[in-house]
């Protein structure tokens, strides 16, 4: 039979419905005429024979053999059917419809088509997208148990089967006699529900079983007598064990739930006394009592014979037991002289119910504002709904009637929430209502604890599934019980468990994830959740005490108080941390917050819409509410090269560095899921907009284009295993499992087992290899299924992602020159490649001693040049300087598998040096394994460590590099960055490279813009070098942030045309990150980020203490004169002068309106100690002349008539300035820079104009003459230093004194 089939009606199995000599069409019913029975009812009595000798064998009866009862289930199938057989129904047994039977499917023996369709309709009342069971024409015969077995003891879970010789089923009725036990019925009308996972489910009996024989006569009552007095029983200090048998009659007020603790499954009851509302509470324990369950009903009045007294060793309760001979039967009043039964359980019996109708009311009341941190009081009630949805079956969370959900967690479900599918009602007796226990949680929750009844009214009718909840394992309910949490914290609980398990599911496989230390080490699940719920529940709640919330005086449950709960934290999936990330960027954001105002008056339109084109923001986990833990499998895309957090939702880059500096190479953690909750989240801002000055700001129409990039930094050390990924290439050879490692057919399935790599691998590059396996080839390769080869090698160089032409051998055809992504390191082998029968066995660095008996000339020549393409661009963020690492070539066993592959880097016949390496490609199913670094070698291996040390790349300090005799072109150096600046690429650097890289996609700038690193040597150093970086090269760039320290490779060093000296980021340029930046850190608007506390300095300390000068200096000096001074207007859009409103470009002609005013000014100073040039910009021009503010605007007026005004003192010749024709505004400021009136002192906040590498140190002194008053000095005078004017300050005479008094103690001092 095809699997998830229904088993078809007749005319599959069985003859079709037949015309009769009497015109009556019988359908799947049909009557023998009178020539008797035909071949196909012949054959239709055959297969019942067979079926009932096969599934009905002979029983074992006392003192007989029954035979196999045929006749009589044929006498009752007429009996059923008005005389007729069902010809159109086969028999089925439990065995064959558990195996063959793989969707839910329901019969109904005795209905017409109209009464299935009608039945059917009905069900879809409350769910009409759901599909109705479908029709099977099956007819079930069994018995009905309770699981129990003569021959053995076995445990007893209280839950009813059908059986027959072929298998068990469990079962679920809405109507059951005790006297049904062992009997054999026909069951006219069920429903057969597999389980989700295609194993076998179980049968709802829909009406009541049709007994094939007679049923055992069971005595409806007998005649008893109630003890006249049970109070002093259960009050009394007599043993229990010294008190007699009793009879209990009364009216079932309570059912408890069946529970199973210690392997011992018992329930409670409670009658009440016909006149009086005490309550006995009666323990029912014994396996053949345990059916019982589905026999009472509350209201109803029972009697229970040979009840002994029994009581708790804790609390001492005293209860009713039964015993082996106990019997429970109906109440008889004629029978049974009734008589009160008193108990210490006085008082009401329940708490007030709620009728269905008035749940609305109560829900109202839920939704007022009310102060959310106050401690409720639920309430009690009853109600009866539909179970429109199961939100979560492992949680025992169900959804009624789509308003109010229902918790069953704190019962527990032995019958595996058997009928509890959608489209069923169910009745809930003494149930609590909390309202809004979760803020994040969208339903009122009614809960069911131990004093709770949970009946079933009607099945469902719809072809909904049913998937049992896990009772062993269950890791919902074990952190449940083991925390005794309440109802908000574990809808938290549950919340954070179903989105872990719906995100990582497809890596590891739920059960891997769900693992239960109950039974062997913590699961991922665990591991996260555990330390969260120690937090929220630091002093961990006593026990659940089960017996003293069912048998207490007072109830008392988990459910009766709660708190509002506002989550501490949450764990999103990946796709809405980006959202939630990109959203908090955004908000409240506006350009003019990027930029000082004072700084963009002076823009023009280019300047400016470049400085808002990038910029950045930092979010860490308190950004979010509630706090936001990041977890995601590590993985690394061959496409982009970078390290990357997955869920199943979305990937989120990733950059990790070690807090002592050394970069991030664990290769064993690709495929391991991480938590972290100490992180920094970047969202990198890219703006395209066309303001045309400043004034527009405030005006966002102009932005065109925005757009983010959003990735997480954060240490290793903050960063936690969940589901580690350690061995796994190791695991996955000895398992023979190649998926991870060498290309597979697509069409195969992926198992559980399988290691989280080669699932990354899948979910990445679903494609075929489009290359052979290299490396195996000749035959040779593939002998044992574990043997690999693996060749240990040191980093010396590795050079930067990018596209570049690499062909290589016979691909000349193939791609005609096309750009590809690729990288290249050069390497030194370390030993010759090895033979492992078992990648386990390679744990110690053998390679090395024979490299430390090789010496330095043997390892010179195993030099390589390794090329990484393709799928092996995924080994970038991995590799490092100075780093050991082993190439594996699993299931291989050709030693000479690396040499086969290498070729020349150039052509033969161009090839010049002997000494060249030779190129090796790397190949997609080969894995990179980090072993150590040079500095971690242990002491036996100081003479190799020595000779590899020497082999290494040089890193140059900053100072070397701007030394005038440092004579390298390339370098490489490491410092913080204390500043990043978008500017217009050089117009020197238009290399081809940088022509090819204008191509690319996935750039989120312009290709005509740079970034300008300024990098020190420490955060507190003024020695700043400037590194530019192309905007196309920044693809594959992160962490380039303020107070990120940073190793760079192989950049270019220049000299500018000022001889100042710079770097680029070049072909064979590579970065990586140190050190993060502080997380406290805002974003920067100056080179310096956050402000410093200025330092006051002399200016003669300038030149020899260049290396020891403060970041923020400070010198309190004397204005002695101004040299220049330029004001001028120019065009916001081409740059020319803007005179009276209008740009003066005429050829071609501007179209722009709008000016720009910037001025500039050149200005000596002096402290006593040593003279300086300053250079003043913008508003400190306006400060250093003295002007205000009214005044500096009404001059700024007076220049915009005339577009420009230059003005230079005497003593500056040769600067090239030109002065204007004689008007009244050159004349006034003229007279102004001249004026005593600006001879005055200031504190100057400045930096160094020029870098420290040209000031020159030994300049020789200079004799000066200076004048005070009427007297002349003559001083030596050393070379002036250039400074740029950062802040200026007005001292007042109190001030100066305080600071002079100030720079004498510093003075004497040093």
């Amino acid at each position: 039979m095809r699997e998830g089939a229904v088993l078809p009606p007749g005319p599959a199995h069985f003859p079709p419905p037949r015309h009769y000599g009497n015109g009556v069409i019988r359908g799947p019913w049909g009557a023998f005429g009178m020539a008797g029975p035909s071949a196909a009812e012949q054959r239709w009595l055959q297969a019942a024979e067979d079926f009932a000798r096969r599934a009905l064998s002979a029983r074992e009866g006392p003192g007989r053999t029954e035979a196999p009862p045929l006749d009589a289930v044929l006498r009752c199938l007429r009996s059923v059917g008005g005389g007729d057989l069902p010809l159109g129904y086969s028999f089925i047994s439990i065995s064959d419809l558990q195996h063959q039977q793989c969707e839910p499917c329901c019969s109904h023996l005795t209905w017409s088509t109209n009464e299935f369709k009608e039945w059917a309709h009905q069900g879809q009342g409350s769910l009409p997208m759901q599909k109705p069971l479908p029709r099977a024409y099956l007819i079930l015969v069994g018995y009905l148990t309770d699981g129990r077995q003569e021959d053995k003891e076995q445990l007893v879970d209280g839950c009813l089967y059908v059986k027959d010789n072929t298998g068990i089923m469990p079962c679920e009725l809405l109507h059951f006699e005790l006297e049904w036990l062992e009997s054999l019925f026909l069951f006219p009308s069920w429903s057969y529900i597999p389980q989700t996972d295609q194993s076998s489910g179980y049968m709802e009996i829909l009406v009541d079983p049709v007994p094939i024989s007679l049923l055992k006569e069971v005595p409806d009552s007998i005649p008893v007598a109630c003890p006249a007095s049970a109070e002093p029983l259960l009050t009394s200090r007599i043993p229990c064990k010294k008190t007699s048998k009793l009879t209990v009659a009364g009216e079932l007020a309570r059912l408890g739930p069946l529970l199973c603790i210690h392997h011992k499954t018992f329930f409670f009851l409670f009658l009440k006394c016909f006149t009086s509302s005490v309550l006995v509470p009666v323990l029912v324990q014994k396996s053949n009592q345990l059916a019982w369950h589905h026999v009472l009903q509350l209201g109803h009045r029972y009697t229970i014979t040979n009840l002994s007294l029994s009581s708790l060793k804790k609390s001492k309760q005293r209860m009713f037991v039964t015993g082996v001979s106990s019997c429970l039967l109906p109440y008889c009043a004629d029978q049974v002289r009734e008589q009160a039964v008193y108990s210490v359980w006085r008082g009401e019996s329940t708490q007030p119910s709620f009728l269905a109708e008035q749940l609305n009311d109560s829900l109202e009341v839920g939704f007022e504002d009310e102060p959310t941190r106050t401690t409720k009081e639920s309430k009690i009630i009853s109600y009866v709904g539909t179970v429109t949805k199961i939100l979560n079956i492992q949680a025992g969370l169900f959804l009624l009637d789509n308003k109010v959900c229902l918790c069953l967690a704190y019962q527990q479900l032995l019958n595996y929430a058997r009928g509890l599918r959608p489209g069923a009602c169910v009745e809930l007796i003494d149930v609590h209502l909390l309202q809004k226990p979760l803020l994040s949680f969208p339903f009122v929750v009614l809960g069911a604890c131990l004093s709770s009844t949970v009946v079933l009214k009607s099945f469902s009718r719809l072809s909904t599934p049913y998937q049992p909840p896990a009772t062993s394992g269950n890791l919902y309910l074990q952190l449940l019980f083991r925390y005794n949490l309440g109802m908000p914290l574990y809808l938290w609980l549950v919340s954070l468990l179903e989105m872990f398990e719906e995100r990582f599911y497809c890596f590891f496989g739920r059960r891997r994830l769900l693992l239960s230390s109950a039974r062997r080490n913590s699961g991922a699940a665990e591991k996260f959740l555990v330390p969260l719920l120690q937090a929220v529940v630091p002093d961990r709640e006593k026990e659940r005490d089960v017996y003293n919330e069912i048998l207490a005086k007072i109830h008392h449950c988990p459910l009766q108080k709660y708190l509002t709960l506002n989550p501490p934290c949450q764990a999103p999936p990946l796709s809405a941390v980006r959202r939630a990330a990109e959203e908090k960027s955004w908000e409240g954001f506006s350009p003019s917050q990027l930029l000082s105002p004072l700084e963009t008056q002076h823009m023009v339109t280019q300047e400016l819409n470049r400085r808002l084109a990038w910029s950045y923001c930092t979010l860490t986990a308190e950004s979010f509410q509630p706090r936001l833990i990041l977890l995601g499998v590590l993985r690394v895309s061959s496409r982009t090269s970078s390290l990357q957090l997955q869920d199943k939702t979305s990937t989120l880059p990733c950059v990790i560095s070690h807090k002592d500096g050394s970069p991030f190479a664990s290769t064993a953690l690709i495929g391991s899921l991480l938590q972290v909750e100490n992180y920094q989240l970047i969202v990198e801002r890219f703006l395209q907009t066309d303001f045309p000055s400043w004034e527009y700001l405030a005006n966002l129409e102009h932005v065109r284009e925005k757009k983010t990039s959003v990735y997480v930094q954060c240490y290793f050390k903050d960063v936690q295993v969940l589901l580690g990924a350690e061995g796994q290439i190791q695991k996955s050879l000895r398992s023979g499992n190649s998926s991870s490692l060498r290309k597979k057919d697509n069409s195969s399935l992926t198992s559980e087992l399988e290691t989280p790599e080669a699932k990354i691998l899948k979910l990445e590059d679903p494609k075929p290899e489009t290359r052979g396996d290299g490396n195996c080839q000749g035959g040779q390769s593939c002998t044992r299924g574990t043997m690999c080869v693996s060749r240990l090698f040191l980093v010396t160089q590795k050079e930067g992602l990018m596209s570049r032409n690499y062909q290589l051998p016979g691909e000349e055809d193939e791609k005609g020159g096309e750009l590809q992504p690729s990288f290249q390191a050069t390497v030194l082998w370390l030993g010759k490649p090895r033979l492992w029968s078992h990648s386990k066995e390679m744990g110690n660095l053998p390679e090395l001693e024979e490299t430390s008996c090789d010496g330095a000339e043997g390892m010179t020549q195993q030099e390589a040049l390794l090329l990484f393409m393709g799928k092996s661009l995924r080994w970038f963020p991995f590799l490092h300087l100075d780093g050991l690492y082993r190439f594996i070539v699993p299931y291989c066993s050709d030693l000479e598998v690396f040499d086969k592959l290498c070729f020349p880097p150039v052509p033969v016949k161009c090839l010049s040096r002997s000494s060249c390496p030779l190129c090796l490609p790397v190949q997609d199913t080969w894995h990179l394994q980090h072993e150590t670094w040079i500095s971690c070698l242990p002491e036996r291996w100081l003479a190799t460590r020595s000779v590899l040390k020497g082999m290494d790349q040089r890193i140059s300090s900053i100072p070397e590099v701007l030394s005038n005799s440092f004579a390298g072109s390339l370098v490489s150096f490491s410092g913080d960055i204390v500043g990043r600046t978008l500017c217009a690429s050089p117009k020197n650097e238009k290399s081809s490279a940088n022509v090819g890289l204008q191509k690319q996609k996935g750039s989120l700038l312009a290709s005509d813009h740079s970034v300008k690193l300024s990098i020190s040597v420490a955060p507190c150093s003024p020695i700043v070098i400037e590194v530019y970086i192309a905007a196309t090269y920044l693809q594959h760039l992160r962490g380039l942030l303020p107070g990120a320290k940073i190793l760079f490779q192989n950049l270019e060093r220049k000299i500018s045309r000022f001889h100042n000296v710079y770097c680029t980021y070049i072909a064979s340029s590579c970065v990586s990150i140190i050190c993060l930046p502080a997380s406290h850190l805002p974003f920067p608007t100056s080179p310096a980020g956050e402000a410093l506390s200025p330092s006051l300095v002399f200016l003669c300390n300038l030149q020899p203490h260049l290396q020891n000068l403060p970041q923020a200096p400070r010198i309190l000096c004397h204005l002695s004169c101004v040299l220049t001074l330029s004001l001028q207007w120019v065009c916001s859009l081409c740059s020319s002068i803007f005179k009276e409103g209008r740009c003066t470009r005429n050829n071609p002609p501007c179209p722009s309106h709008i000016g720009v005013r910037q001025a500039s000014a050149r200005v000596l100073v002096e402290d006593g100690t040593g003279e300086a040039l300053v250079l003043c910009r913008n508003q400190h021009v306006a400060a250093m002349l003295g002007l205000s503010l009214p005044e500096w605007e009404a001059l700024q007026n007076c220049v915009q008539s005339r577009g420009s005004v230059f003005i230079q003192h005497g003593e500056a010749t040769g600067t090239g300035c030109v002065e204007e024709p004689e008007d009244l505004i050159a004349c006034y400021l003229r007279s102004l820079c001249r004026s005593p009136l600006i001879c005055r002192p200031i504190l100057l906040d400045f930096s160094l104009d020029r870098k420290p590498s040209k000031i020159q140190h030994t300049a020789p002194l200079q004799l000066r003459n200076f004048r005070c008053g009427e007297v002349e000095f003559v001083s030596q005078v050393g070379h002036r230093p250039s400074l740029l004017c950062l802040n200026v300050q007005e001292v007042e005479g109190d001030a100066l004194s305080y600071l002079n008094s100030e720079r004498i103690v510093r003075t004497s001092c040093h």
